[in-house]
């Protein structure tokens, strides 16, 4: 098991690497002039000099590829030139809504995805597993942003039960905070619970075929039994999979959704800094983002050893 951690700790770190390079270059490749944004057309060219030197834009790319990464270990991320305050202050101030509707939706996904996915499993071919394959093809099928726009006709403009869009804040209350949160949820989940259910229906149905599933059965076992105690137990490697990469992809993810729902959140605030050109913000928010993604996985991979002891031995790729 600790050979086993250490490769996975190793490979974090590696890509963490990486994906710092990445988005570097990526920034720096990016057309315009930073300083020119945030002066104006018309600023002066003594002036625009000195911003690009308070920025770094007067060093090599090197230089301040460098500098970006020491200030990344050492918890400094440097400060907005839009916002004039620090990213952390930024980051501090929406994550409060972001994290918690990203569990929201992985929280509603996994609910509705795992059960329908047993049930099309234990019901093959027959009325409730097409329907449940119809329900999973149309939830891909549809993009989460016009759902979103349905949701917000049908529950804020026709029936005036939740609101249509904005944030109340925490300090308005749970319940009127949660309100504001709920259909942005519920369009962010239900992509993800189509995607969810059809691989745990996958799963499941190649674990029921297997020889211990069959044994239990022979033992006396009822199929409900075998179902849940053996077959979908061992069913839940990849749907742990797809758990690990739906939530990294809804608290990365979340652009499109907090614009449509005006919510001040980490989407929206990169969106912004794209617009406005505030590559400090920019460049610090992706490679959070992207850390998020990868530890997340690593989490995963930590799961795979527990659900599946066989792993542990460090030799197996996964």
């Amino acid at each position: 098991m600790a050979v086993f951690f250490l490769q996975r700790l190793t490979t974090l770190f590696i890509t963490l690497l990486v994906a710092s390079l990445l988005v570097f270059l990526v920034m720096e490749v990016l057309p315009g002039d930073p300083a020119a944004v945030i002066l104006g057309v018309n600023a002066r060219e003594d002036t625009l000099a000195a911003l690009r030197a308070e920025m770094g834009l007067d060093r090599s790319a090197w230089e301040r590829y460098f500098l970006w990464l020491g200030g990344l270990l050492t918890g400094d991320l440097g400060r907005s030139y839009t916002y004039g305050v620090t990213v952390w202050e930024l980051v501090a101030e929406r994550i409060g809504l972001s994290l918690p509707l990203a569990l929201m939706a992985i929280v509603l996904s996994t609910v509705m995805a795992i059960p329908l996915g047993v049930l099309a499993a234990a019901r093959r071919n027959k009325a409730s597993d097409v329907g449940v394959m119809g329900f999973t093809q149309l939830g891909i099928a549809i993009p989460n942003f016009w759902f979103a726009i349905l949701l917000i006709l049908l529950f804020a403009v026709h029936w005036q039960i939740l609101p249509a869009g904005g944030f109340a804040g925490w300090d308005a209350g749970f319940w009127p905070a949660l309100k504001t949160l709920l259909l942005p949820a519920v369009a962010l989940a239900l992509p993800q619970a189509a995607i969810l259910a059809r691989v745990t229906r996958s799963s499941v149905l190649e674990t029921l075929g297997e020889d211990y599933v069959r044994t239990a059965r022979a033992k006396g076992l009822t199929r409900r039994a075998a179902l849940w105690r053996h077959a979908v137990r061992n069913a839940l490697i990849p749907v742990v999979t797809i758990m690990g990469l739906q939530f990294s992809f809804l608290l990365a993810g979340t652009i499109i959704i907090e614009n449509v729902f005006y919510l001040p959140g980490l989407g929206r605030l990169i969106f912004q800094a794209i617009a406005q050109r505030d590559l400090i913000v920019v460049k610090d928010l992706v490679i959070l983002l992207a850390a998020s993604v990868v530890v997340v996985n690593f989490l995963v991979d930590l799961l795979y050893a527990v659900l599946d002891p066989r792993l542990r031995g460090g030799g197996h790729a996964l």
